[in-house]
C-alpha cells in the first residue's frame, strides 16, 4: 500500500491520529500510518465479530502476519514488508494484539480497564514514538501515559455508540466517570519527547473531552476548534494547546 491509500484509510478510520500524523516527518509518515492502519485492523476485530471468540480469530489472524504468515492482503502484505527491514519490532506489535484479546470479555475491574488502556493505546503511542526518533525510557515512558489517558477519554467518548452496539469497554465494578477522569488527568499532564510530538498530539483531543465531560457537555463531534487545537499544538508543543474544550 502506498502513502495515498494509507492516508484516506487512517483519515477515514481514525481521524484523530490521522491529525497528528501530518506532522510527522515526510520520510517516516508512510510506515506511521501503516502503523494505525494495523492498529484499526485489531481495534475493528471486535466490532465486526459476533462473538468475542470470532474476534479472537480475527486478532490470530494477524498474530499470524506479525510471525511471519504470508496473506494475500494488502495491509498484510505492507506490514510484513516493513516487519522484514526491521522498521517495527514484532514483539511490540504482538503486544498490541495480546491487549486487544480483552476485548473478547467484558473488563471486569478498574485494574483490568487501566492495562487494557496501556496495552492497547498506550502501547501504540510508544511504538509511534520509537518510530518517529524516541529512545530515551523517560520519554518513552511519558508516550506510554499520554496513550494511556487517550484511550480512558476515548472510551468514555465512544461509551454510549458502544452500548447502543451491545457492548462496554467500561470496568464492570462500578468505576464511574468521575474516577475514570481522575485516573487520566495526570497521565495527559505528560511531557513528550519533542521527535514524538505527531505521535502524541491525539492526547490534545483527549485532554479537551474530559474538560467537556468534568463541565458536564456532551461530546459532540470534532470540529474546527479541535482541529486548530491539535494544530497548535503540533507547531507549539503540547504545553500550549488548548485544553478547555470549548
Amino acid at each position: 500500500m502506498n502513502e495515498a491509500a494509507l492516508a484516506a484509510l487512517v483519515r477515514r478510520a481514525d481521524p484523530d491520529r490521522f491529525l497528528g500524523a501530518i506532522f510527522a516527518p515526510a520520510a517516516l509518515r508512510r510506515d506511521l500510518l501503516l502503523l494505525y492502519a494495523f492498529n484499526h485492523e485489531l481495534a475493528r476485530a471486535r466490532e465486526v465479530a459476533s462473538s468475542g471468540p470470532l474476534a479472537l480469530i480475527r486478532l490470530h489472524w494477524w498474530r499470524e502476519v506479525v510471525e511471519g504468515a504470508r496473506r494475500d492482503h494488502p495491509l498484510a502484505a505492507a506490514l510484513r514488508a516493513t516487519l522484514e527491514k526491521g522498521t517495527f519490532d514484532a514483539g511490540d506489535l504482538l503486544g498490541l494484539i495480546d491487549a486487544r484479546e480483552a476485548e473478547a470479555e467484558p473488563v471486569p475491574d478498574r485494574a483490568a480497564f487501566l492495562a487494557y488502556a496501556r496495552g492497547t493505546s498506550g502501547g501504540l503511542m510508544r511504538i509511534a514514538g520509537r518510530l518517529l526518533g524516541a529512545a530515551d525510557a523517560n520519554g518513552l515512558a511519558a508516550l506510554g501515559d499520554l496513550g494511556t489517558g487517550y484511550a480512558i477519554a476515548a472510551i468514555l467518548r465512544a461509551a454510549p455508540a458502544l452500548r447502543a452496539a451491545g457492548r462496554d469497554l467500561l470496568p464492570q465494578d462500578g468505576a464511574g466517570t468521575t474516577a475514570l477522569i481522575a485516573a487520566a488527568r495526570p497521565l495527559l499532564a505528560a511531557v513528550p519527547p519533542r521527535a514524538a510530538l505527531a505521535a502524541a498530539l491525539p492526547a490534545v483531543l483527549a485532554r479537551r473531552d474530559l474538560a467537556r465531560l468534568e463541565r458536564g457537555v456532551s461530546l459532540r463531534p470534532r470540529g474546527l476548534p479541535d482541529r486548530l487545537a491539535v494544530i497548535a499544538a503540533g507547531f507549539l508543543g503540547l504545553g500550549h494547546s488548548r485544553s478547555d474544550g470549548k
